[in-house]
């Protein structure tokens, strides 16, 4: 492998999900192993994603073998390119895919981050090297992190501050054997950043041990937007929800700005039973001209939550989805999609 002679200047770094985009990944959920009887209604809802995505730019949707893409086709429309070349278990391509890095020389490279099944919660035989063939299927190069975790435990603004859940990273299922400081050290330099900003978060509550992407997300370099729950409210995620709020509300990013939090609420009601259901209009994910997000029937809140994103995001369309189905089994919109940066 060729060595460049890396100039002061270069400075690879991690952009932040707002960059122009090159093209959105996804991946085509077909195990019944571990849908079950939902499968047919999780895999409508990530159609239904990746056609709207594909209004905004282009989608590229992995699936394991030709039938499954046959079905992938039939059921995404002509808009969304589907590839067989990065066979998948699961449709956590957040969390799959590599971390795409401009590389300081005008290119872009691959951070493989060692995805182990969220602690080895699930079966990841595929999902385990996606990010390897991902980068091969592309031609970038790619390295490795020196620590275990997914792309939606850590958010990056882009300016050299990146922010997690010690409870998704500093985990035995992930980094055994490694203190904070040395994981925040892996991280700060897999993602060419200079602070970290820790959050509790919630250990083996949810397969993935609380990621940040569904409760607090960077906007911008020095603004940050935290969903909170309704004021009655008071398990374990609304507690961490009001927890990552005094964090973030008195945090000093890396350039010693102190953090604006925007506060978005979240629903009064859902209309999905399931216990392990997200009810996240923060787990968004940002495309070309876009917002894409979620409404869950709350008309009141949908409603807010739509015009504090557009506010936030100026010059975006917002999109909100009823993704229910998708959002019953753990995860959202972003934990569905890893966006490539153009270089």
């Amino acid at each position: 492998m060729s060595h460049h002679r890396r100039s002061a200047e270069a400075h690879p770094r991690v952009p932040a999900d707002d960059v122009p985009h090159a093209r959105t990944w996804m991946s085509w959920p077909s195990r019944r192993g571990v849908w079950g009887l939902r499968l047919g209604g999780v895999q409508e809802d990530i159609a239904l994603i990746a056609r709207t995505i594909a209004q905004f730019e282009p989608v590229v949707m992995c699936a394991p073998d030709d039938w499954t893409a046959d079905k992938a086709r039939a059921r995404c429309g002509p808009a969304v390119e589907v590839i067989t070349a990065i066979p998948t278990d699961d449709l956590w391509m957040r969390d799959i895919a590599p971390v795409f890095r401009r590389d300081g020389y005008g290119g872009l490279e691959a951070v493989v981050l060692n995805f182990n099944g969220w602690g080895n919660k699930q079966v990841h035989h595929d999902d385990a090297r996606v990010a390897e063939r991902l980068a091969a299927h592309r031609g970038l190069r790619h390295s490795f992190a020196d620590f275990t975790g997914e792309g939606g435990a850590i958010e990056t603004d882009g300016d050299g501050t990146v922010m997690a859940t010690e409870s998704s990273l500093v985990n035995r299922n992930r980094n055994r054997g490694m203190s904070r400081d040395e994981i925040e050290d892996a991280v700060l330099a897999a993602y060419g950043a200079d602070r970290m900003i820790w959050l509790p978060g919630i250990e083996g509550k949810d397969i993935t041990d609380d990621h940040v992407d569904v409760t607090s997300r960077f906007v911008r370099p020095g603004v940050v937007m935290v969903q909170l729950p309704p004021a009655d409210r008071n398990d374990a995620w609304a507690r961490d929800a009001r927890e990552q709020f005094a964090v973030l509300s008195a945090a000093t990013d890396a350039r010693g700005r102190r953090l604006h939090v925007i506060v978005v609420h979240g629903p009064d009601s859902v209309r999905s039973r399931s216990s392990e259901f997200v009810d996240s209009y923060l787990n968004f994910h940002l495309v070309n001209g876009g917002v894409i997000t979620a409404q869950f029937g709350d008309p009141y809140k949908d409603t807010a939550a739509r015009d504090t994103l557009a506010a936030a995001f100026p010059g975006r369309t917002v999109v909100q989805l009823d993704v229910d189905r998708l959002m019953a089994g753990g995860g959202g919109i972003h934990c569905s999609t890893m966006h490539e940066p153009l270089p």
